[in-house]
């Protein structure tokens, strides 16, 4: 889709006028995509300068992780973290290099990592604007910032609390700073015992398959059992997955990474979408079930459609939006959207459980939005369906978590799609800028995030909330 500010940008009168007027010329950065699917060595050759705080207590798995995955390690400070290098570095070829002082000429790195994890009071807060402030300026384009803490609930006194808790104030407004080059920023809190579920979040946010994420705040938590096998190359041999609402935009280009990595899809959508929804499912070699999930008997349709295979990997996409102000807005629009966007959900997944059709190890994906966190003029209807399913997904995480199967949600912001094409032009151009990165999203952009949460290797983060929005300035 044009970007009209964008194309305005590159007009040399255009550029004069913006100047004139003290304006910021709109050139956001043209984002670094995964071109494929997953890879073995995601950063193969990339340098990534590590700081450490006093108590850090993840070199560890830092190392394995770094390693493994084909990154050039840089340590800065206390030499004495190298130790931890050293072995996986020995096996991977990838020694680690020590960094003491001012950031060396002719390293400008890719990304930057900090682990927090043992900050206990608000001045040792000073570690890390020490490690950040020389080499923030310095990351590449596109390039990937982290941070790693703890739960504020893990901690035992005022001062632990607030200081983990500041973390994720930092990386929210850092990752407006860096955004401007394309980068971004997170923070991963890890739970006591979930130490060696990092590698696999570790690896898809500092991935090109992240690039839309930014500013998130995520939980990795022992909660779900392990898989019992994964592989970060085609991890999703042998699985089945459905796809709801993918005859086209975000279901599309889902069941499209899906297959990329190894599913079977199942593209469900309407009887009077079959056309697309076959093509679709043709291109991705899977399968093709029709229904219409507002039916009351969508549930039991999609359950015999699917009790021949059954199905590791459900993704929630289906939705509509019927937008009125609470006082125009008829009782029937208010029905569809809860109807479709929420009832649909909770009935579809609640006769897939009773039924036995969710194998072991399941994914569960749902498809809320931002304006269910922060709400929106005119979505009363829309907003309170995208709402509930956080609701619901906090809610059944728990419950299915010793079968190893997880349930997240997944927030988008603005992304390009025929829907967001028919917003009028100022509105729309408004949604592109309001984000860090000054740019809409692209279904490709949520497609990797849902297909990364279908993965065993995303299996510690359930119960969570997602956001696939660029960062954006609307909500928490």
């Amino acid at each position: 889709m044009s970007d009209f500010l964008i194309d305005l940008g590159q007009n040399p009168q255009a550029r004069k006028w913006f100047k004139k007027l003290n304006l910021p010329i709109p050139l956001p950065q043209k984002l670094e995509r995964a071109k494929g699917p997953s890879e073995e060595r995601p950063l193969f050759d990339s340098d990534v300068v590590i700081g450490f705080g006093r108590g850090a207590t993840l070199a560890k798995p830092l190392a394995d992780m770094l390693t493994a995955a084909g990154a050039n390690p840089h340590i800065v400070g206390d030499a004495a973290r190298l130790d931890a290098f050293e072995a996986p570095g020995e096996a991977h070829g990838r020694p680690a290099r020590h960094i003491d002082g001012e950031p060396p000429e002719g390293v400008k790195p890719y990304a930057l990592l900090f682990d927090a994890t043992g900050l206990e009071n608000t001045s040792s807060l000073r570690e890390l604007y020490d490690f950040f402030h020389p080499w923030t300026q310095k990351i590449a384009r596109c390039g990937r910032l982290i941070v790693l803490g703890r739960p504020v609930g893990l901690q035992t006194t005022m001062a632990s609390a607030a200081t983990q808790f500041a973390l994720s104030g930092f990386v929210r407004s850092v990752a407006k700073e860096v955004g401007r080059k394309g980068a971004t920023a997170q923070l991963l809190t890890v739970d006591a015992g979930a130490e060696d579920r990092l590698a696999g979040v570790l690896r898809f946010l500092l991935s090109p398959h992240s690039a839309f994420v930014s500013g998130q705040c995520l939980d990795i938590t022992a909660v779900a059992q392990p898989p019992k096998t994964s592989s970060w190359l085609r991890p999703l041999d042998g699985k089945v997955a459905l796809v709801t609402g993918a005859a086209r935009g975000i279901g599309k280009a889902t069941a499209e990474r899906l297959a990329s990595e190894g599913a079977h899809v199942v593209c469900l959508d309407r009887p009077a979408d079959d056309g697309p929804c076959s093509q679709v499912a043709r291109a991705v070699s899977g399968s093709v079930l029709l229904a219409d999930v507002s039916s009351p008997d969508a549930a039991q349709i999609i359950a015999d459609g699917l009790r021949e295979r059954g199905v590791d990997i459900v993704v929630h996409n289906a939705g509509v939006t019927r937008d009125k102000t609470i006082t125009r807005m008829k009782p029937e629009l208010w029905e569809q959207a809860i109807g479709i966007n929420l009832t649909a959900v909770a009935n579809i997944t609640q006769t897939l459980l009773d039924e036995g059709l969710l194998r072991d190890e399941g994914r569960v994906i749902c498809l809320s939005s931002v304006a269910g966190i922060a709400g929106n003029m005119g979505q009363t209807n829309y907003a309170a369906s995208k709402a509930g399913i956080i609701g619901l997904v906090q809610h059944l995480a728990p419950t299915v978590a010793d079968r190893g199967i997880t349930v997240n949600a997944i927030a988008p912001g603005f992304i390009e799609t025929r829907l967001t094409k028919a917003i009028p032009a100022v509105t729309r151009e408004a949604g592109r800028r309001l984000c860090n990165l000054g740019q809409g999203g692209l279904p490709r952009d949520v497609a990797e995030v849902i297909t990364f949460l279908a993965t065993p290797g995303s299996y510690g983060i359930t119960g969570g909330v997602l956001r696939v929005c660029g960062g954006s300035l609307i909500g928490a």
